[in-house]
Formats: structure tokens, sequence, C-alpha cells
């Protein structure tokens, strides 16, 4: 049944690299975690180990920010249009506004995906990662957060951030229900059906 394997894909996500909560040593990205690498034609590209080491810092120490309440910390790694579009007092009030944050949870990236040059973007490197998360109270979030570097050398920035969250009462032994799941725009892994 369907429910079935998306059980079965979740239980397995666990074990394919997650980042605990703030103050632990984050992880790298497990070498079992789905990729995927987008490349205008007729380019080859393969990120580097140290393209992967840099977008997977920013991503951590973003959340690790987050979870820790370090707004500031947070806020200062995103880049400036994603700054210039959400004014720092607006963003850290929403924040602040809600009782818990995506963050707070185990984040277990599910797929990390590298675009070279998109079309419509700044030029440069991206990379998004898809995540769920699970946080101590039983709810359930689910997104990406998209970093950016413009050429080598650069740090990385925050360039977009996107997460849904799936209160403990639509869940069925730790997977949302077959309703909500089809509403979900996140990726859960293959052959998952969510909105996404």
């Amino acid at each position: 049944m369907v429910i079935d394997r998306v059980r079965a894909a979740l239980a397995a996500a666990v074990l394919l690299g997650s980042i605990p909560g703030a103050g632990a040593a984050p992880p790298a990205v497990a070498p079992e975690v789905e990729r995927d690498v987008v490349a205008p034609e007729g380019i080859s590209f393969n990120p580097s180990p140290g393209d992967e080491e840099g977008a997977v810092d920013r991503f951590t120490a973003y959340t690790m920010a987050l979870a820790k309440r370090d707004f500031a910390a947070a806020y200062a790694m995103l880049r400036l249009s994603f700054q210039a579009s959400n004014p720092r007092l607006e963003w850290e009030m929403n924040q602040r506004q809600r009782p818990a944050l995506w963050a707070d949870g185990t984040i277990r990236v599910l797929r990390l995906s590298w675009y070279l040059d998109p079309a419509g973007q700044p030029p440069g490197l991206y990379a998004a990662f898809d995540f769920r998360g699970d946080r101590k109270d039983g709810t359930m979030d689910c997104g990406y957060v998209a970093v950016h570097r413009a050429k080598p050398g650069d740090s990385f920035t925050v360039v977009r951030v996107d997460t849904s969250e799936v209160p403990r009462n639509l869940l069925e032994d730790g997977v949302p229900k077959a309703d909500v799941l089809r509403q979900l725009p996140c990726y859960l892994g293959k052959g998952i059906a969510t909105a996404f």
C-alpha cells in the first residue's frame, strides 16, 4: 500500500543523514543521500568536495543559528537581495512570533540538488537541501533551504527557505495522513506522492 511505501522510505531517510539539534557537531550529508545536478545545456559539471563542504556548512550554520534563536547570525547569512525583500525587523518578528521553528527538530536531508547558472537567476552555483524535520512534540516539518555562491572562493549565502509544518494530529505513525501527504509542497523521496 502507498502508506507502507511512504513509511519505509521515510524510515530509510533516517539512516541517510541528519543534523541534530543545536550544540551537536554537524555531520556531512551522507553519501547515500539522493543528489541531482542541473547545468546549462552543453556544460558538464559536477560539484567538488569543497563545493559540497561549503554548501553544507552554510546550510548547517543557518539551521543551527535558528535553533539557537540567534536571529542576527541567521539574518547575516541571507543573500543581500533576500535581505532587501525581507527587512530585518519584519523577518525577525516573523521568526519570533512562532512558538517553535522548523530548525528545532532533527533535520534529515533527503536530497541535495545542484544548479549551475540557472536561467533567470544571478549566475553562480546553487545547492538546494530538501529535508524532513521531526520535533520532540511530534510535529513534522518539510521543505528546502537553497544556498548560492556567486564565484569560487566566495561564501555561500541563503537565498530561499520554504517550509511546511505538519502537526502531530495529522500524522499516523510518523507519516502524514494520505490526504495531507498529497497536499504537501515538499519533496519526501522518490515515489512518495506529494504536491511538490
